[in-house]
């Protein structure tokens, strides 16, 4: 399912999301990929705080994928 992301808190809400709908916890999905359950939490409490790199092996490990798209003249000028 295609989902649409304006803003670091639906960013990090959607991360979540993923993750508790594959039955994982914050320490098994940074196992996954080596990162600490700590990372995983400000990856969804806070992504604008984390890494792009953490951010794409916590990706990896949902199976998500980033995908960067204009968007539709109504919201090109919607600031978060």
């Amino acid at each position: 399912m295609k989902q649409t992301v304006l803003t670091p808190g639906q960013l990090g809400q959607v991360l979540k999301g993923h993750r508790k709908t594959r039955k994982l916890t914050q320490k098994a999905a940074g196992a996954a990929v080596g990162l600490l359950p700590k990372t995983i939490s400000k990856l969804e409490l806070a992504p604008e705080t984390a890494t792009i790199e953490s951010l794409f092996k916590l990706l990896s490990t949902l199976q998500l994928e980033l995908s960067i798209q204009p968007r539709p003249e109504t919201l090109a000028h919607t600031e978060w």
